[in-house]
């Protein structure tokens, strides 16, 4: 048995605790060696001598910042470690095995590894093997490798003989790097292929082919990203989460362009947190598992269905290992027994509204919200559903009708986060600012939303050094807590992996019915959709011309109303409950249009 103890540095303030997990640590006072030490190497700070602790847990649990985590991880999975990054840090096992010619699909949590096992496959990472003492070399992987599925595949990488066009996670990167340019111009710079026409009209690109890369929105970003990359001529692609900032349309026009365009007798991994998407594009999933930002551990290859099917279900059968303590299910909008009657306890009313913002209109149909109840907002984007979320909050005013919520105390967490925004440096010091009492860990907030949401973990870091996933994390937890008569969310499924979208749902759910306050929502993810919400607002329209916002209705009509505009049917899973979209002409896809039925709730 081994074991892994990793001290997350940020979080670390030994000027400030009075390093109680040195003076009480066992080991320290019994034996004439340390497993606990300050170290000049690390500025001061604490490094643990794995060798030497017995995984006592008392430092994890005096450290009052939560900085040390220790682990026992049994000496087969310790023998499979393919790189760590250093004393105390990040280990990860196992890589993701490529198949020419399918489409593998990598889920699992934020800080589980997902990232840097598509560094590694891309060659911008050598591996190390947890050697620190030396620098890595290629030809150590290929030794290592040797015999293995994964030699051929780094002899061949090493070699030169593949060339990997790696679409990067943070798009937002790609401004730093390209300054200035027109889309078009850079599409027909980069095509490879010569799919140019194909890769704008499945993209729908054709609205931004004019304009300039500095002036492109986060989701122009993407599309851009991604068709750059599909034009490439390349023996190994790797998409990491092509689905951020997307809309649903987007992201079934990038199903469909990944599906058709994809090149063939190549290797293919897409990382990314939309389990739907992920069901309809990959041939097979690789699930990622472990303790975020202590270990990764990559599983074995299994089909599409199964393996996400094995990830809800919190238990992987071949490795006889379980990820998760409880399956996460999906309950039918019809049979919900903690929704309260429509129109009981009114708490917004809207007349019709229009507005006209530049050369963009807007009409929305009158609606009410009642108490305690989360309405879903979908749609295209650029077609009004931010417009109408500032009307709501008060930051602007309709052109024509009226919403009685301005009168009404807004909490609001906008679509794109700034950190400037922020006036404090400490996660504490924020939400203390916000709302001191949820803090208290007795605190019904602290459980529902601190705690649920995992930010409890994070509260002693800076604002400025937060992951994507923890801002947003952050973000939410902020609008939340906040004392408030409706909530506003917009995108908060952003960066967060699964489990963080629908523990974001249960917070959700949980402070609308607390509090018996309205709670809206927009996001792209129809799996937190469907599983968060009671109501639903469809908007469509020409973006970034026109759009039209439909008043509030059943779940199950509107998103039949809004398949049925797209031309895909969806299907639950008989097994998990789980929305899953048909392939196009398969019987299923076929006999629900037919009947009409584009959203099958059965």
């Amino acid at each position: 048995m081994g074991r892994i103890a990793t001290i997350d540095y940020e979080l670390c303030q030994p000027n400030k605790c009075g390093i109680p997990c040195i003076r009480f640590c066992p080991i320290n006072k019994t034996r004439p060696y340390k497993a606990i030490e300050l170290s000049s190497e690390k500025q001061g700070k604490p490094v643990i001598y794995e060798d030497k602790c017995i995984a006592c847990g008392i430092c994890v649990k005096k450290c009052p910042f939560k900085a040390i985590h220790i682990i026992n991880i049994p000496t087969e999975m310790e023998e499979k470690i393919v790189h760590r990054y250093g004393v105390n840090a990040f280990s990860l096992y196992g890589l993701p095995i490529p198949v020419e010619n399918e489409v593998v699909g990598i889920l699992g949590p934020n800080g589980a590894g997902k990232t840097t096992a598509m560094r590694i496959l891309s060659g911008f990472l050598i591996p190390n093997f947890g050697i620190l003492d030396k620098e890595p070399s290629k030809e150590y992987v290929l030794e290592k490798f040797r015999g293995t599925q994964l030699y051929d595949y780094f002899n061949k990488l090493y070699s030169g003989k593949i060339k990997v066009v790696y679409k990067i996670q943070y798009i937002e990167a790609i401004q730093a790097y390209v300054k200035q340019g027109i889309v078009y111009d850079l599409l027909k710079k980069f095509d490879e292929r010569g799919i140019l026409k194909e890769v704008i009209d499945y993209l729908n690109l054709g609205n931004m082919l004019s304009k300039n890369v500095k002036t492109l929105s986060g989701g122009e970003l993407q599309k851009l990203a991604i068709a750059i990359a599909l034009e490439r001529d390349a023996n190994t692609y790797i998409f990491d989460e092509p689905t951020a900032f997307l809309d649903v349309r987007e992201r079934i026009n990038l199903m469909k362009a990944l599906t058709e365009l994809r090149p063939r007798n190549c290797y293919i991994f897409i990382v990314d947190h939309d389990i739907m998407f992920l069901d309809y594009v990959a041939d097979l999933i690789v699930i990622t598992y472990g303790v975020p930002s202590v270990f990764g551990y990559f599983s074995k290859t299994y089909s599409a269905k199964a393996g996400i099917d094995y990830y809800l279900k919190g238990f992987l059968p071949v490795e006889n290992m379980r990820i998760r303590e409880e399956q996460i299910t999906f309950k039918l909008h019809d049979t919900r027994d903690d929704v309260i009657a429509i129109g009981e306890g009114d708490v917004i009313f809207w007349s019709q509204l229009f507005k006209k913002l530049g050369d963009f209109e807007l009409l929305v149909e009158e609606g009410k919200v009642k108490k305690g109840e989360v309405i879903g907002i979908i749609g295209p984007n650029a077609t009004g559903k931010t417009t109408f979320i500032r009307i709501l909050a008060g930051e602007i005013e309709p052109d024509k009708g009226y919403v009685t919520s301005p009168s009404l105390k807004i909490s609001y967490k906008p679509q794109y986060l700034s950190r400037d925004s922020v006036n404090c440096t400490i996660v504490k010091e924020c939400l203390k600012d916000v709302n001191k009492a949820a803090l208290e860990e007795s605190n019904w907030l602290y459980i529902e939303v601190i705690k649920r949401l995992g930010v409890d973990r994070i509260l002693e870091k800076e604002i400025e050094k937060l992951s994507g996933g923890e801002l947003q994390k952050f973000f939410v937890a902020k609008t939340l807590i906040k004392e408030a008569d409706v909530y506003l969310l917009d995108e908060p499924s952003s960066h967060i992996d699964v489990e963080d979208q629908l523990s974001v749902a249960r917070a959700i759910k949980r402070i609308a019915r607390m509090r018996k306050t309205p709670v809206f929502v927009i996001d792209h993810n129809i799996l937190l959709i469907d599983y968060a919400v009671d109501r639903l607002m469809v908007f469509r329209g020409e973006p970034g011309v026109k759009g039209f916002g439909m008043s509030p209705t059943v779940v199950s009509r509107a998103f039949n109303n809004f398949l049925k505009e797209v031309d895909i049917t969806v299907r639950r899973d008989p097994e998990t409950g789980r929305p899953r979209i048909n392939k196009p002409g398969s019987y299923l896809d076929r006999e629900q249009k037919t009947s009409g039925q584009y959203f099958y709730t059965i």
